[in-house]
């Protein structure tokens, strides 16, 4: 693949590119596999691949698709990843740098940069400066999915201790306020903080349209509190498991806590949650190809998985996880939900989501361009009539 600057085509409405995304009545983003094995601990033969070339040709596809965003988790694994036959997530590219890298060949959709902000050496300083070099490149389209770390071995690797649940949001609210000032104010600035000193600190050039676009993934009061504050869109996950019909009865207390709390702020946030798409011509060929999915699952990197996200072995502390189902070959599927059927019954699925107070869906794949394919073919014509996609 060959990759040629090309710059980002201006707005002709005069609108941010966040703004013009938020006109949309339903979002979509792609979750981008730039890990080995994407999304989905299975031994079953599919193209995906965490290799830079697959995930630019998937964003340039979800681009041209007309999908708002793009971005990728960040993690820190120890060789070997989850184990298993598959070695699950051994591999990975920064989540950062490919976004940095896809902001020279796409034009319109946005990019989102997942960082752990609290692990190691980072200072606000040096991501305000970065942020607004990006911002610049990408014509405004640069954000960042701000994380603080919940597992306890990843602190470790970088020779810390992870701090408590809330303390870290305390934490990272520093950072942001940090970063917002430098962003905002044509002038030196010195802050004296918790954890950060600046002394006259400066960072040009100024982002394009304030600040660039913000997004944290969270469960918790205290993430939602951050997220109400700080953030354009919020991350959730599905409170109870993958299935979709619990989810969709316990998510209108989740969503409407959220908007609860940015409405208190004076704000309004988009809650979006994160489903695996299973789709075929017809509901009995959706399950079909689903069960041969579940039956393919990697067991030993499954475990190993959800040992890792649990809050019973005391590697993480994420609530978002304390009362999530888990079975037997959900993780071969892969996601914080599951959508199983035909291009219809998916339409469907999308608008109970939204009924059930979601701004839009950041959607993972099996077989990431054969489905994506599959999915801009036959279910976004269906969203278009349903009224959920300009």
């Amino acid at each position: 693949m060959t990759h040629v600057y090309t710059p980002s085509i201006a707005d002709d409405t005069g609108l941010s590119p966040l703004e013009r995304v938020r006109q949309q009545p339903f979002n979509l983003g792609l979750f981008l596999p730039i890990q080995n094995g994407g999304w989905s601990i299975s031994t079953l033969p599919r193209s995906t691949d965490w290799r830079f070339d697959y995930n630019a040709r998937l964003t340039l596809q979800a681009e041209a698709l007309g999908f708002d965003l793009v971005f990728g988790l960040a993690q820190w694994m120890p060789k070997g990843g989850y184990g298993g036959q598959t070695n699950f997530r051994e591999v990975s590219l920064d989540s950062f740098i490919t976004t940095a890298a896809l902001s020279a060949i796409t034009q319109r959709i946005l990019l989102i940069s997942t960082i752990h902000v609290l692990y190691g050496p980072w200072h606000p300083l040096h991501l305000a400066k970065i942020g607004a070099t990006l911002d610049h490149i990408s014509g405004g389209r640069w954000g960042v999915n701000l994380v603080t770390g919940h597992i306890a071995d990843e602190a470790r690797m970088f020779g810390q201790t992870r701090e408590e649940h809330d303390a870290r949001y305390t934490h990272a609210a520093e950072f942001v306020e940090i970063l917002d000032r430098l962003w905002r104010t044509d002038a030196n600035i010195s802050f004296e903080g918790k954890h950060w000193t600046l002394n006259d600190a400066f960072v040009s050039p100024r982002p394009l349209y304030g600040r660039p676009i913000l997004i944290n993934a969270t469960g918790s009061k205290a993430g939602f509190a951050f997220g109400a504050k700080y953030s354009d869109f919020v991350f959730i996950p599905s409170p109870v498991g993958t299935k979709l019909e619990p989810t969709l009865a316990a998510l209108p207390a989740f969503t409407n806590g959220l908007r609860a709390a940015a409405a208190a702020e004076g704000r309004d946030v988009r809650p979006i949650i994160n489903p695996t798409i299973v789709s075929a011509a017809t509901d009995d060929l959706a399950h079909a190809r689903y069960a041969e999915i579940r039956a393919s699952e990697d067991t030993v990197a499954a475990n190993n998985f959800n040992a890792r996200m649990s809050p019973k072995t005391g590697s993480s502390d994420a609530h978002a996880w304390s009362k999530h189902a888990r079975e037997a070959g959900d993780r071969a599927v892969g996601g914080n939900m599951h959508l199983v059927g035909s291009p219809q019954t998916i339409v469907d699925g999308f608008m109970r989501l939204r009924d059930a107070g979601c701004g839009g869906v950041q959607l993972t794949f099996f077989d990431f361009e054969k489905d994506l394919a599959h999915f801009g073919a036959h279910i976004l014509p269906l969203m278009r009539d349903a009224g959920l996609r300009l």
